[in-house]
C-alpha cells in the first residue's frame, strides 16, 4: 500500500533530524511529507536539506502557525491529490515512538483507522503525574460515553487512515484543533462505518523542544464533545 507520513512541525529543529532518519530507517517504503507552519527556528530548512540526502521526503510550507488539525488536514488534502492510499499522524517529538509503525500498518490492512492507545490493554504512558492522568482519562471516558464511540483513547495523535475513512469523515470541514481535532475525527469515522481498531502503544512526554499544547485546547475538545453530545439526538452531524 501507498503510505504517507504526515509530520506536522513548528520549532523542532531539536526532533526533526532524528525523527526523519527514525522513519527511513524503520518504514523505508513511506513517504514522508511535513508540514511547517513557517517555524522560525529552520526546521523546514533542515527537512529540505534531508530530503536530498534521504529521499522521499516532501516540504509542505504554511504561511502562520494554525494549529494540529490545519496542518493535518493540509496534509491528507495533499497526500489525497498525489495518489496516497494511507495516511500517517505521528508527533516529531518521539512521544509516538516510530518503532511501533510497522506493526499499525500491518493492521490496517484490514480496518479504516488504526488508533495507537494508551489505554488498551498493553498500553502505557510511563512518565506522567496522577493528576494528569487521571484527567486524560476521564476526558477520553467522557467522550466515549457522551458520543458512543467505544473507543478508549479518542485524544489519541498517532494514527493510520484508510483513504476511504478519509473521505467517509470529509475531513476538510473539520474545524477542531488539538485533541478536538482527533475527537471529531474519530466521531465521524465511526459515524460513517469505519472500522477502528486501538493498538497499544507507550507514550512518552518530549524530551526535547517546548509542548504545543495549552489549557485552551483541552477546554476545545471538552466544549466540543458536550456541544455533539447534546446535537446527537437530533440528528446534526458535526
Amino acid at each position: 500500500m501507498r503510505t504517507l507520513v504526515v509530520l506536522p512541525t513548528f520549532n523542532e529543529i531539536l526532533n526533526v533530524e532524528p525523527m526523519l532518519r527514525a522513519l527511513r530507517e524503520i518504514v523505508p517504503s513511506c513517504d514522508v511529507l511535513v508540514v511547517d507552519d513557517s517555524s522560525p527556528d529552520g526546521t523546514a530548512d533542515k527537512a529540505k536539506q534531508l530530503s536530498g540526502e534521504l529521499g522521499q521526503i516532501e516540504i509542505l510550507h504554511r504561511a502562520k502557525k494554525s494549529g494540529l488539525g490545519g496542518a493535518y488536514r493540509a496534509g491528507f488534502a495533499w497526500g489525497l491529490e498525489n495518489g496516497y492510499d494511507h495516511f500517517v499522524e505521528i508527533d516529531c517529538d518521539f512521544s509516538h515512538d516510530p518503532a511501533a509503525l510497522p506493526s499499525m500498518l500491518e493492521v490496517a490492512r484490514t480496518h479504516d483507522v488504526v488508533i495507537g492507545s494508551r489505554y488498551v490493554k498493553g498500553g502505557s504512558i510511563p512518565k506522567w503525574s496522577y493528576p494528569r492522568l487521571l484527567l486524560s482519562r476521564v476526558g477520553n471516558q467522557y467522550a466515549s460515553i457522551v458520543l458512543s464511540l467505544g473507543v478508549a483513547d479518542s485524544t489519541a495523535g498517532y494514527r493510520v487512515y484508510s483513504k476511504d475513512a478519509l473521505e467517509r469523515i470529509d475531513f476538510q470541514s473539520v474545524t477542531a484543533d488539538g485533541y478536538g481535532f482527533q475527537i471529531e475525527m474519530t466521531y465521524r469515522a465511526k459515524r460513517g462505518g469505519a472500522s477502528i481498531i486501538e493498538v497499544p502503544i507507550s507514550f512518552t512526554d518530549r524530551t526535547m523542544g517546548e509542548s504545543k499544547m495549552s489549557s485552551g485546547i483541552v477546554l476545545e475538545a471538552l466544549w466540543l464533545v458536550t456541544k455533539w453530545g447534546v446535537e446527537r439526538p437530533f440528528g446534526r452531524r458535526p
